[in-house]
Order: C-alpha cells, then structure tokens, then sequence
C-alpha cells in the first residue's frame, strides 16, 4: 500500500511540468552551432585536389575531374562528386582539409530514405543541399 501512495505522489508531482519531449515533425529541432550534419558540396570553388577523398576514413567520397576547358587556364574543372551516405560518419575532416572550403558541413541531419541506393549523394543534390546552413560556413 505504501509503494501505491508513493507512486501515485511522484505521479501527481510530475504532472505539473512541463514536458521534455518535442513534437518533431511538426516542429523543427533546433541544432547547437557545432552540430555536424550532412554536407554542402560548391562545385564552383572546387580545385580538385583529392583532400577530402584521401582523408576520409570511411573512403565514401568520390571525386574525378578533367582537364581545363579553356588550353590557357591551369588546373582541372571537377566532374563527379559523390558521397555514399551509408557508410559517412560525418566526422567533418572533409571540411577541414578543404583549402577552398568547397564542402561545408550543415546542420541538416534528415536523410532517412526507403532505399540504400538513394544513399548515394550526386554533386547536384550536395550543390542543392542549403539547409540550415551553419552560421561560420555561410557566406
């Protein structure tokens, strides 16, 4: 009887407060500022330089490019980057070693698919990816 009572008080006590739980489809979760989510990928700075490939640990990113264009300019224009998604551990030493800050991390985190295969992110869709953006990354 007296486990009943004791119960029954931390029940009516709890009652009172306000809840801890967030509706989060309805309502967006606000991430921390340091918060590693999924990257930003801007082809346009991109040197090709297989950094970020070559430090990866999980070697997830792939990354070619070609040959310059226009004969006068040094250097290569990128041509596919990908990352597989299903093996990432976002540990952000892509962004770190990018002298160009090409890849940024965001604090984008929604990628549940119904498929393993639409875990394989395209340059387009990391291009397109500017979602919550992290503040130090926007420019």
């Amino acid at each position: 009887m007296l486990g009943l009572v004791k119960g029954l008080k931390y029940t009516l006590k709890n009652l009172t407060k306000k809840p801890v739980t967030h509706s989060y489809p309805d309502e967006p979760l606000m991430m921390p500022d340091r918060f590693r989510g999924i990257q930003k990928f801007h082809p346009e700075k991109c040197i090709v330089c297989n950094q970020c490939a070559n430090i990866c640990p999980t070697d997830c990113i792939q990354l070619t490019g070609k040959p310059h264009p226009d004969p006068n300019k040094k250097g290569k224009v990128i041509d596919t980057y990908d990352i597989n998604f299903e093996i990432c551990i976002l540990c952000d030493l892509c962004t770190e070693v990018c002298p160009t800050e090409a890849i940024v991390m965001t604090n984008n985190f929604e990628l549940a698919e119904y498929s393993r295969d639409e875990l394989f992110k395209n340059l387009e869709w990391l291009d397109e990816n500017d979602q919550n953006i992290r503040r130090e990354n926007k420019a």
